[in-house]
């Protein structure tokens, strides 16, 4: 069997079920992630750009900003961590130096998408303009020519649908395939159509696909054996972990405006206890026993 996480991820890209990996915003959430007991946590840009920066995702995060916060997330974790690579923030020369930088923070793959820079997340209102057609597929070939770990897993994303049609995203995605991608992620608008549109991508590209399930709409209220039964390999929720974090803590403050205490959350928080298992804080207390003397 496969050690290393990528290698894993890599296994499972054509075999067994359908993976399924819930968006974080943090370590924390990543912990969560695997305890939970998935096999794959998702970073997306949108979800760091609103911890790190308190900002929507219009271009804001730079390689840097995200790729040590995936560090440290995929530290402290022992499942592969899948991240949203943008555009791979440049041309050819920026996706190679955005590869290698992934590669050293531990991320078991990345995609990177077709938009023009700055690129807005593709659940934001408004367009979403692409690169011509040979840049995009020369990015995909950059961006796999310059991984020095070959289980590293190259991701490449269309957001072609939108404003040019499926048709013209299919054809993208072929041929980011035969550059050499590892998987192909077709992002669709979220219309009465889309579990068509999904059978249409499965069924026309010879690659894993994955679909991003964000947001409302028909693909939000699609479950997983409606999307496994389309063709795909993987469905990222990358909204999850803010979207609930968000909710949970906005309650909480409700609360303790309205009561001037926290009486009535006991039940829907975590005890001190339940955060520390979430830590591993036991583990800590142990290396203390056994070596702090």
């Amino acid at each position: 069997m496969p050690t290393s996480v990528r290698a894993r991820l890599r296994a499972r890209l054509n075999t067994g079920p359908m993976i399924i990996a819930p968006g974080i915003s943090d370590a924390f959430g990543a912990r969560l992630v695997e305890q939970a007991g998935f096999e794959v946590a998702y970073l997306g840009g949108n979800s760091t750009s609103a911890l790190l920066l308190g900002q929507p995702d219009f271009g804001l995060i730079d390689l840097t900003l995200i790729t040590q916060h995936a560090h440290r997330a995929a530290s402290c974790i022992d499942i592969p961590l899948v991240c949203d690579a943008d555009t791979g923030f440049g041309n050819v020369v920026n996706v190679r130096h955005t590869v290698q930088e992934f590669e050293a923070a531990g991320v078991a793959a990345i995609h990177i998408e077709d938009q023009v820079s700055p690129k807005r997340s593709g659940h934001m209102p408004g367009s979403r303009e692409v690169i011509e057609f040979g840049e995009a597929v020369r990015k995909i070939e950059a961006a796999v020519a310059a991984r020095r770990d070959p289980d590293f897993i190259i991701i490449a994303r269309t957001d072609a649908a939108p404003g040019h049609g499926l048709d013209e995203a299919i054809k993208r995605a072929q041929a980011f395939r035969n550059a050499g991608a590892d998987m192909c992620f077709v992002e669709l608008k979220t219309t009465p159509t889309v579990l068509e549109d999904l059978r249409r991508v499965t069924g026309s590209v010879d690659a894993p696909c994955l679909v991003n399930v964000d947001g409302g709409g028909k693909l939000g209220q699609l479950g997983k054996a409606q999307i496994e039964a389309a063709g795909l390999r993987m469905a990222i929720y990358p909204g999850l972990g803010r979207y609930a974090a968000g909710f949970a803590v906005s309650e909480a403050l409700h609360v303790l405006k309205r009561d001037g205490d926290i009486n009535a959350l006991s039940d829907r928080m975590l005890t001190m206890q339940q955060y520390n298992d979430v830590l591993g804080t036991g583990d800590f207390n142990e290396w203390e026993r056994k070596y702090l003397r």
